[in-house]
């Protein structure tokens, strides 16, 4: 059997360190997982409650239009329910516009490093990557620009962007997507939207009013701690979000990841508390970063990147036998650094006096 020759060239996505892995190779009772930005403050409390009702019927399918969250996402977000596509993870919805709009001779373009799975459901369907690296951590909208040609069919921005947390500004955003040609699908990838400061907040679904050619994507897996159960989404007009419904499997989210994420949508008190604790314990962080005289990229994210006078596998490594999981630069494409998720006051403050022990010995 065989398959498409680009596989030859390509490898499964590899997660991070799974916690117990860790605690079987070295010996630990106790792991802190600030790899993969998930939420350290669990999620819900609401959906916990809700969830063994969620329990009868789980041998009949579920609802394939996901009608009750439609619905209620449809109000909050001020757009018609035939606007909305709903993937497992708002990383689905990635691989459903590349199988949709990508195709050999065609090219997409994207920053470099960014979040990988545009690359590689890109490269599976046989679409050429042109890729752009960023400016001190931010999109070079204009040099992506002048990359566009006559057979560009998507455009990747990750706002704020991963591994690095950058915002594209608003009015960035706007003067981009005023200069990209119409025939060129524009998506922007807001997976960790909430945690923007709310004084900077784009305002990005508004702007479907005016660029046909946009495709917002988001996620309940991140600031809604919702992340096993895989709820996803991206709002666009409804030409495209028909074509990405054809696209889409017709069963690719569960009720109860449906009536979860619902649930966890009306809650509003914890994701308000996400919020705030995320932003306190960043600004420690990066308080303790300057005095270790560590740079860093602006982070509107629940991470921050951490830039080293060493490899970030070493940083990695030391933090992995203490207990600590986080991200290396190495594998995000940007060597010299290590992505941290902000986690919890106590958590944040361990992993310092750990960074600054590291520091002492190099």
């Amino acid at each position: 059997m065989q398959a498409k020759l680009i596989f030859k060239n390509m490898a499964p996505y590899t997660p991070g360190k799974q916690i117990e892995d860790v605690k079987k190779e070295y010996g630990l009772s106790r792991i802190v997982k600030l790899a993969s930005n998930e939420n350290p403050f669990g999620y819900s409390e609401k959906v916990r409650q809700a969830i063994p009702n969620m329990l009868d019927g789980l041998e009949i399918y579920p609802d394939g239009y996901a009608k009750a969250l439609r619905e209620e996402l449809a109000k909050r977000l001020d757009v018609k329910e035939e606007q909305l596509t709903f993937g497992c993870g708002s990383d689905e919805i990635v691989d459903i516009l590349c199988r949709t709009f990508l195709e050999n001779g065609k090219n997409t373009i994207m920053a470099t490093p960014t979040f990988p799975q545009y690359k590689h459901n890109a490269l599976i369907q046989g679409a050429e990557i042109i890729e752009v690296p960023l400016k001190d951590g931010y999109h070079d909208l204009p040099s992506m620009l002048e990359v566009i040609n006559s057979e560009t069919k998507i455009v990747w921005l990750c706002s704020p962007n991963n591994p690095t947390g950058a915002l594209i500004p608003k009015e960035d955003l706007v003067n981009f997507l005023e200069k990209c040609p119409e025939h060129v699908l524009v998506v922007l990838d807001e997976a960790y939207y909430e945690y923007i400061d709310h004084a900077k907040n784009p305002n990005s679904v508004s702007l479907l009013n005016n660029y046909e050619n946009l495709v917002v994507l988001r996620t309940f897996s991140k600031a809604y701690g919702l992340a096993n159960l895989r709820v996803g989404y991206g709002v666009a007009s409804e030409e495209i979000t028909k074509l990405l419904n054809i696209t889409r499997g017709p069963f690719n989210t569960t009720t109860i990841s449906q009536l979860s994420a619902l649930t966890a949508l009306k809650d509003t008190e914890f994701l308000k508390k996400t919020y705030q604790e995320n932003i306190t314990n960043k600004l420690a962080f990066m308080q303790f970063c300057n005095e270790a005289g560590l740079d860093f990229y602006d982070s509107e994210a629940n991470f921050l990147f951490v830039k080293l006078p060493t490899s970030g596998d070493q940083l990695f490594a030391y933090l992995l036998k203490n207990g600590f999981i986080v991200r290396s630069g190495e594998a995000l494409g940007h060597p010299n650094g290590v992505r941290i998720t902000i986690g919890s006051k106590e958590n944040m403050e361990e992993l310092q006096q750990l960074i600054k022990n590291y520091l002492a010995t190099i």
